[in-house]
């Protein structure tokens, strides 16, 4: 008979399920250079920890991917899915230097456990931001069992580190363009999204643009 899962393994459990989701962007596209994401693999024996290999696209021979073993734990906090990717960038540029006892290997791949404390995390770029905010408006919740109030029919990514998102709104007919620049209040953003699109004051006429009704200006929410 198999233990119960406490709350805090439930909690690993459902990261672990968010960083693979997450990383499934860096099969096709790079993470860096010219790395992709080869494998996301739970650790083994419930370990609050994820491993990712890394190598080039398309690369499935073991001898040619590099595993990286990165703790959820930040102390008595969760890291989130975006620290992941943020350390798999640092440990995977430059030179880095594991003590024996922190290298290993797992099915036929090097396997480095990665200690964050020796690690400065690179920076989630606007690519990044704008990535999880267009995967959260175009897969949203599968808990919603009904359309949602404001849903993504295109996007476009325009110059100064600005996202253009095509909406369709309950509140508003036709599409409406809205110019946001992406960052770390995506939750709040994306909660507000669907009454925000409907506020006057923030609209003027697309000229240049003939997708959508108008356009709302959020660059500045």
């Amino acid at each position: 008979m198999s233990e119960p899962v406490s709350e805090d393994d439930d909690e690993i459990e459902d990261l672990q399920a968010e960083v693979a989701g997450l990383l499934l962007d860096f099969v096709y596209a790079p993470l860096l250079e010219d790395q992709h994401v080869r494998g996301v693999l739970p650790a083994p024996s419930g370990a609050p920890a994820v491993r990712v290999a890394l190598g080039d696209k398309g690369e499935c021979a073991p001898a040619r991917l590099t595993a990286y073993e990165i703790p959820l734990g930040a102390g008595e906090e969760l890291r989130t899915s975006h620290d992941v990717v943020a350390l798999l960038r640092a440990v995977h540029t430059g030179t880095h230097i594991y003590p024996s006892n922190r290298v290993t290997s797992v099915m036929g791949m090097d396997l480095y456990l990665v200690d964050p404390a020796q690690v400065k995390e690179a920076p989630f770029t606007t690519d990044d931001w704008a990535s999880t905010l267009l995967r959260c408006l175009a897969r949203p919740s599968e808990s919603e069992e009904e359309r949602p109030e404001a849903r993504l029919r295109g996007f476009l990514f325009r110059e100064g580190g600005l996202l253009r998102l095509y909406m369709e709104s309950d509140e508003v007919s036709d599409v409406i363009a809205a110019d946001v620049r992406p960052g770390g209040a995506l939750t709040a953003l994306l909660a507000a999204l669907p009454s925000l699109l409907g506020e006057e004051w923030r609209t003027s006429d697309a000229v240049e643009d003939p997708h959508c009704r108008y356009l709302v200006d959020l660059t500045d929410w």
